[in-house]
């Protein structure tokens, strides 16, 4: 039976928690008849409701769930977040995690006493909750539902000389479990690590399953992509030009070597790809996805050549555009540097114009004043 708080769903069905898959199917018709959005229009909500509902009762796994752990039991899923290292997930890791659960008592069977001990609650008739009636005015009366104060809610009521001493009649005792986790190489953020049975016991329910969720930690060197990997690495204006050879240390402990030939290219911003040097694949890991590596070249600062130098230098680079000619007036401007931080004058005038224009023009909203930009 469901714990008194988390009868919501079968309260909404208008069925006992007990309620059998046909009296499920039944309730569900008529109500969903009545509460159809063609034939009461504003009755959604309480249509997503019934759905919800029947949805959940109806599938066993997900109404036992819900009978021992309430709504906040479907969400959970006894779930447990695992983070992890990208390292981990490249090369495989062994870990143990300790956790605390509900294991039936072995001196009393989860019975939580003597044979014979355990009896239905007479105040509420084994059903955990008290059904009170208040007369409010004449012909008029409030029913109220209330947990039975004599057994708790349970349902059952055990005499106190007749409960296991190691379990106080509680049938449940805590235990800690040790589970060793096997991350294999190529898991992914997200991907489900899943102990079948591991999970709270409690009499007469079938132990459900812990589940643990894996929570990839940012790495500061690589940013994973499925199973290739990304990375970013600065050079200066030489290596781009004239070649370069650099080392990384890989997730594996291992140092690249990277090596490019004088004479071709870096452009800045530009990718170049290492084969076979991104994440194993999951189950297969032999078989390995990219290295994909963007190149930020770093220039030179301000006046870093006396200008005798830098004639040099032009002599050797490829020679730029011919300066065009200029037919009729023009006017000669100076390029300034630009702060990104601050933005630009005309921006600026633009903020002033706007702030100036009527109430009216106001309820277009910022998306049509950008539009024309």
């Amino acid at each position: 039976m469901a714990n008194v708080a988390d009868t919501k769903l079968y309260d909404i069905l208008g069925v006992p928690p007990g309620a059998s898959d046909n009296e499920l199917k039944k309730a569900y018709r008529k109500l969903a008849k009545e509460y159809h959005p063609d034939k009461n229009p504003n009755a959604g909500d309480k249509f997503k409701e019934i759905s919800f509902a029947y949805e959940v009762l109806s599938n066993p796994e997900k109404r036992e769930l819900y009978d021992r752990y309430g709504e906040q039991g479907l969400r959970e899923d006894m779930m447990h977040p695992l983070k992890v290292s990208l390292e981990d997930l490249y090369n495989g890791k062994t870990t143990k995690l300790q956790l605390s659960k509900n294991v039936l008592c072995s001196a009393c069977n989860g019975q939580g006493g003597k044979a014979g001990a355990v009896q239905k609650c007479n105040a509420c008739r084994g059903r955990g909750v008290r059904i009170m009636i208040r007369q409010l005015a004449p012909g008029m009366v409030q029913q109220m539902q209330s947990v039975c104060s004599d057994c708790n809610g349970e349902g059952e009521v055990i005499n106190e000389k007749d409960r296991c001493k190691k379990c106080e009649g509680k049938k449940v005792i805590k235990e800690v479990k040790i589970l060793e986790v096997h991350v294999d190489k190529g898991m992914k953020h997200g991907q489900r690590i899943t102990f079948s049975g591991e999970a709270d016991q409690a009499p007469g329910v079938e132990p459900g399953d812990i589940v643990l969720l894996l929570q990839e930690k940012e790495n500061e060197v690589f940013q994973r992509d499925g199973n290739d990997l990304h990375m970013t690495h600065k050079i200066g204006l030489v290596e781009a030009l004239c070649g370069f050879q650099f080392t990384f240390k890989h997730l594996d402990g291992r140092q690249i070597v990277v090596k490019y030939p004088p004479g071709k290219v870096i452009e800045p911003g530009c990718v170049r790809v290492v084969r076979g040097e991104g994440m194993p694949q999951y189950r297969n890991p032999f078989e390995k996805g990219d290295l994909y590596i963007k190149f930020d070249v770093q220039f030179p600062e301000n006046n870093w050549i006396s200008p005798e130098k830098l004639s040099e230098l032009e002599d050797l680079l490829p020679a730029r555009p011919e300066f065009p000619n200029v037919i009729g007036d023009a006017e000669e401007v100076d390029l300034q540097e630009f702060d990104t931080t601050r933005g630009s004058g005309g921006g600026q005038r633009r903020e002033a114009y706007n702030d100036s224009s009527d109430e009216e023009s106001s309820h277009h909203g910022p998306g049509v004043q950008c539009a024309h930009q």
